[in-house]
């Protein structure tokens, strides 16, 4: 329970500074691509309010019209919602569901948060803004990192380690392969960092082309 109320602490100011710096996006920011393929970043922002948007019996419903395949609903849900409302209100319906106790289905708070976080970055990473998270956001998502949640995101560190360049802390074991917590948090979470951002001689296996 504690756990839960701290995270649900951090998960209320990571929505509601992302809000903010939404808030001051150009228009063309909002149809620029993001880090999760085929999405804009008008497309990511519909996507982090739709647990909290949604009832259960909505969610289910459209769960049913994609024919039980989540990743299939999500995406539709995305850009249906996308394309309904302008980009404030897209903004205001994570501001004002800063507080709401949405998680995934598996993960709880913790992954809650990591939802929010690893958005966030698909945003302002692919943006090229220097957003930093705080340190005690970045903290509970690494310390939370296990093989089977790599293994859910197609993710391969085999004769990896990462290594922070700005906190004290790795993960995994062989050849190093720096960056900000940031960047390596995106990358357990399957996602190719612009060039640039890692460092170490397997990094372009996590680096898009």
């Amino acid at each position: 329970m504690a756990n839960t109320t701290s995270h649900q602490a951090l998960i209320a100011a990571e929505r509601q500074e992302l809000a903010d710096l939404l808030d001051g996006l150009r228009d063309d920011q909002w149809n620029e691509p993001s880090l999760c393929a085929g999405w804009r970043v008008r497309e990511v922002v519909a996507h982090m309010s739709m647990g909290f948007r949604l009832s259960l019996p909505a969610t289910l419903a459209e769960l049913v019209k994609a024919r039980g395949n989540l990743h299939r609903m999500t995406d539709r849900v995305a850009r249906r919602d996308a394309a309904a409302h302008s980009t404030a209100r897209l903004a205001a319906f994570l501001r004002d569901g800063a507080h709401h106790p949405w998680t995934p289905p598996v993960g709880g708070s913790a992954a809650a948060l990591g939802h929010d976080v690893v958005h966030g970055l698909d945003i302002t990473v692919a943006l090229g803004l220097d957003r930093r998270v705080p340190e005690d956001r970045l903290r509970v998502l690494l310390a939370g990192i296990r093989p089977s949640g790599l293994r859910f995101f197609g993710v391969d560190i085999d004769g990896v380690r990462l290594c922070a360049d700005d906190l004290d802390w790795s993960y995994g074991s062989g050849s190093p392969v720096h960056g900000t917590a940031q960047d390596l948090l995106l990358l357990t979470f399957g996602r190719r960092l612009p060039p640039g951002r890692l460092h170490g001689p397997r990094s372009p296996r996590f680096t898009a082309a």
